[in-house]
């Protein structure tokens, strides 16, 4: 019996700080992650955080989206830049801005200027991804953040 209780015991504690998460979008290259649940993300790091409720998230993901996945590309203090429909983070171009969604809705350039403190300019390389470089995600801040993680599939 006392064996079964440290068993018990220690996947409880580790389900408080780790998780298991399946992607269902192309925008990321892989569909498994391992999940650090309360981790501060570093530059390029996996981010999965939840999303703003705005009417568009919930339009194409539903009231109870879950959480968004994406990589770190701008630190607090980053400067983020638009250049024509181009987006740069500290001079890199990082991002190409549509003007609609694939369904035809309008989309609004994401923030720029410097990346607030507590907060990270996501993305990635997928050219319909759905991320920082849009206002109705904009910067993903630690309120938002639920860890990092490590692509497994």
């Amino acid at each position: 019996m006392a064996v079964a209780w440290a068993s018990y015991n220690t996947i409880s504690d580790w389900q408080k700080h780790n998780a298991f998460l399946i992607n269902a979008s192309d925008s990321l290259p892989n569909w498994a992650f391992f999940v650090h649940l309360h981790h501060t993300p570093a530059k390029d790091d996996y981010v999965f955080f939840a999303p703003p409720a705005n009417p568009l998230v919930r339009r194409h993901f539903g009231p109870d989206s879950g959480p968004f996945g994406k990589r770190v590309i701008g630190m607090p203090g980053a400067l983020v830049e638009h250049r024509g429909s181009d987006v740069y983070v500290d001079g890199i171009r990082v991002a190409h801005m549509k003007p609609f969604t694939r369904t035809g809705e309008p989309l609004t350039p994401g923030p720029v200027g410097r990346v607030p403190r507590g907060c990270y300019y996501v993305g990635t390389p997928h050219p319909d991804g759905f991320d920082s470089r849009y206002a109705e995600i904009g910067f993903a801040c630690a309120n938002q953040v639920i860890g990092t993680g490590t692509p497994i599939l």
